[in-house]
């Protein structure tokens, strides 16, 4: 494979010139693959390989990997520029690159250098992960399982049911979650890196509002015998792995992938207000004042997150480099993808009300407006969201693994 590093533009990487250039490289793969395949995606509730196949090919399913792995050995403001880009065209598509590039990144951090060699490096042939962490006895708290691997001499059996696991039935691989064996409390939690091909694994369909070629259905696992070489970063050490390696690179992408859903509202709606005219009274739709306020009040919203994407994006390069928990950034990063996530809704909302009866037929707009719905209740939700935000700021602990806790 020609990885797309070598046809990148020589501009400084802190140039606005030099993220406008991987802009317009992830742009062309999604012009060309994933926004027309964007209306089958939605209406067959098709898995979209074909899409994700086309963005490995290019290398940017190892964005963030670095070179000796066959990575593009990118940064987190390039991620968060390809989640958003593919956002606008496919959000059941950008939330499947969001977990690959998550369950990726995970790896590239935690694992151990025969991990790294046997799971990253064939990605560029196609390979897709994800995670799967969330069970139905703990609903919105994801983070918090009563599922417990077993050991089996050196080795681990996994019994599982997984509510809620993107790319269900379809990924290569799966990034795990679990309690560990002999565990003594919530917080003593493990990852394993799992095949897919292994037997005991059994998705289930995948029927929903919106994102509805996301796969995102639930999982079991059954005595899945993992073994000892597949578990990530050693026992114990899920509770450091979520925090600092999980949470941060999803929650920038999945923010990402909300302001894409924006944006792409925003653009229908002003084209249909700028092109549908009255010819009663010869007035487009854009003549009316009403009209233009509304679209106004979405272009603002959208603008708001810009910076902050940008800034959150920076920030994760800059600890990733300097060895330090990104785990620091971990409200910032809730609150921004809260905020994005009703920007998209607020977006969509919009886009349907200045349409009229054109958007809420069948079509882009409609799609847009379910798909944006998913971004309110995925983990964590805005509620558990706005709880831990609202907990930070009056000095409360979060207690993510007590009993009651949020």
């Amino acid at each position: 494979m020609s990885l797309a590093v070598e046809t990148r533009p020589a501009f400084h990487k802190t140039t606005r010139e030099y993220y406008e250039g991987i802009r317009k490289e992830i742009r062309s793969i999604v012009d060309t693959v994933i926004r027309p395949n964007a209306e089958i995606t939605d209406r067959e509730g098709k898995f979209p390989r074909e899409n994700l196949e086309a963005l490995i090919k290019k290398g940017w399913g190892n964005i963030l990997v670095p070179k000796k792995y066959n990575g593009l050995e990118l940064d987190h403001v390039a991620f968060a520029i390809a989640a958003e880009e593919i956002g606008k065209a496919c959000a059941s598509t950008a939330l499947v690159y969001v977990m690959h590039v998550g369950a990726v990144q995970t790896i590239t951090l935690y694992g151990n250098d025969d991990q790294k060699e046997r799971w990253l490096k064939p990605i560029e042939r196609g390979l897709i992960g994800t995670y799967s962490t969330s069970e139905k006895a703990t609903g919105g708290h994801w983070w918090y399982n009563f599922s417990q691997a077993q050991r089996d001499g050196e080795d681990y059996i996994i019994n599982a049911d997984k509510s809620f696991t993107t790319s269900a039935g379809q990924a290569d691989f799966y990034v795990v979650q679990t309690r560990s064996p002999e565990a003594k409390d919530a917080t003593d939690i493990s990852f394993f890196i799992v095949d897919g091909k292994l037997p005991g694994i059994k998705a289930s369909p995948w029927e929903a509002l919106g994102v509805r070629g996301n796969h995102s259905g639930p999982i079991s696992y059954q005595n899945v015998l993992v073994p000892k070489r597949d578990i990530l970063g050693g026992e114990n050490r899920g509770k450091e792995i979520l925090l600092n390696g999980v949470s941060p690179i999803y929650l920038i992408g999945l923010g990402s992938v909300w302001l894409g859903v924006a944006e792409h509202a925003l653009q229908l709606a002003t084209e249909h207000v700028t092109n549908t005219i009255h010819r009663d009274f010869d007035n487009r739709l854009s003549d009316y004042q009403v009209i233009r306020q509304q679209i106004a009040e979405a272009k603002i919203l959208i603008e708001s997150a810009k910076p902050w994407q940008f800034d959150l994006a920076e920030q994760l390069d800059i600890l990733q480099s300097e060895g330090k928990d990104q785990g620091v950034l971990t409200l910032p990063l809730t609150e921004f993808k809260v905020h994005t996530s009703e920007v998209a809704n607020k977006a969509t909302k919009i886009a349907m009300d200045v349409s009229g009866g054109y958007g809420y037929k069948k079509g882009p707009i409609e799609r847009l407006f379910r798909d944006a719905r998913a971004g309110i209740a995925m983990g964590p939700s805005n509620n558990i969201a706005r709880e831990w935000i609202g907990k930070d700021l009056v000095g409360l602990p979060l207690e993510l693994w007590i009993k009651g806790g949020e």
